[in-house]
């Protein structure tokens, strides 16, 4: 294939300077064609695309919405007909000289996913130092990819890191192998913390943050950190020798995948339904009698907000006890329906349905951390250890005073109270009663 042959993409997001400077520099040294898939707001795309129009074979491509950075290039993967090697650039990079889309195409054999700059991510996508049980992440702001391979495994997703889910499969395939890191890349990319002269790239990072404000990522990112939270709290309330888990519930697999990396002789099976993706979803209420047997062995049981969603949350707690073995453990993990926020929103009659959280349309019941307790033992079960975990706490001096009066005035403990509303979600470990 000829070098100039190699389609590029890039996705777009509100910064016309960005393209106007990535396209100049492109093209004072390739004719490639480009495609830019953007997801710029209605006063910012027009600009992107008259850029995009001054230069040839340069094709754009607008939604009406922010498409993100990982469903854009997902969507370019699917959609454009691609084959072959494909070359993804972030929108603020910037071409010093030429040379570098030949250096990585020679590095890139067939039957490898991808080549670029590869650095060192935890399996929630966040940059770590170390190395040793770290995924290899290769960087999409500039990698040269094998698109046919590129398709076999997971593709981009909106993430603050949106290769990860891919760069996960590899490594739990044991294909970390498929990706190759570029010295000189990784030396561009970190010239600006290192003051070291560029060869042929400039990559200020974050550069649409600084344009534009924001990756619109925030909830992605509080998301990730409560659910690595939750996994790190259930992690350390397993039985150090249990050898058998079987989770029921919402976790997204990093749980599981944590877990046999922790001890690779574990037994770790997963049912149960995905608050957020159809696609993962198993209703636990439709496990038979058959499926409890078959798994009377666990040492450990996981409810990850599985009883909140089951429609007889007491009858799914009494199945398990039908088989589980007198020194195992359920672990149970609940979102706190006596939250103050939610309490906050009954009063004003807020109760917007959502995607996630105690109003998404998956959630069949409201638990607080008393009527949990209660829930455990009607199945004879009792608590061993519990921790509240606590993400929003509730600031504000006036409303914590008048909750408390309101809390009096109802009879109950105003300070008890008012600590129970502080967790946003509760995990417990429990065991058999007497």
């Amino acid at each position: 294939m000829d070098i100039n042959t190699i389609p590029v993409i890039s996705v777009s997001y509100n910064s016309a300077e960005l393209i106007e400077d990535l396209l100049g520099s492109f093209r004072a040294h390739y004719s490639n064609p480009v495609t830019i898939i953007d997801g710029s707001s209605e006063q910012h795309y027009r600009a992107i695309e008259a850029v995009c129009a001054r230069y040839a074979d340069v094709r754009f491509i607008h939604f009406d919405y922010n498409i993100h950075h990982g469903p854009g290039m997902a969507w370019a993967f699917q959609n454009l007909g691609l084959h072959g090697r494909v070359l993804v650039l972030d929108s603020d990079i910037q071409v010093i000289r030429g040379g570098f889309l030949e250096d990585m195409a020679a590095r890139l054999q067939p039957g490898m996913y991808g080549v670029g700059y590869v650095n060192h991510v935890n399996e929630g996508g966040f940059d770590v130092k170390y190395e040793e049980g770290a995924v290899r992440y290769l960087h999409p702001a500039c990698m040269l990819l094998n698109i046919e391979v590129v398709r076999e495994w997971p593709l981009p997703t909106k993430h603050g890191a949106p290769m990860t889910e891919a760069m996960l499969a590899l490594r739990r395939a044991g294909r970390s192998d498929l990706v190759q890191g570029i010295d000189w890349l990784r030396n561009d990319f970190l010239a600006i913390e290192t003051n070291q002269p560029r060869l042929y790239l400039r990559h200020d990072w974050q550069g649409t943050v600084k344009r534009s404000g924001s990756y619109n990522l925030e909830e992605w990112s509080a998301a990730a950190q409560a659910a690595a939270e939750i996994r790190l709290s259930v992690m350390a309330m397993l039985p150090p020798t249990a050898r058998s888990i079987v989770e029921l519930g919402a976790n997204d697999g990093m749980l599981a995948t944590s877990c046999v990396q922790a001890d690779p002789q574990r037994r770790y099976v997963h049912a149960g339904s995905h608050p957020d993706n159809a696609a993962l979803a198993a209703d636990p209420d439709t496990l038979d009698d058959g499926f409890f047997r078959d798994h009377a062995d666990a040492d450990c049981w996981i409810l990850d907000q599985a009883l909140e969603r089951s429609a007889d949350p007491l009858q799914l707690l009494k199945n398990i006890r039908k088989v589980i073995k007198a020194d195992a453990s359920i672990i149970v993990v609940m979102p706190n329906a006596q939250h103050w926020s939610m309490q906050l929103r009954l009063a004003v009659g807020d109760l917007k349905y959502a995607d996630h959280g105690l109003l998404s349309s998956g959630q069949r019941h409201w638990f607080s951390r008393g009527s949990l307790l209660n829930l455990l033992r009607e199945a004879g079960y009792q608590m061993e250890q519990g921790v509240p975990l606590i993400r929003q706490p509730l600031t504000n001096p006036l409303l914590e005073a008048t909750w408390k009066q309101l809390f009096s005035a109802l009879g109950a403990d105003p300070v008890l109270a008012f600590q129970d509303s502080q967790p946003d979600t509760y995990v417990l470990k429990a065991r058999l009663a007497g």
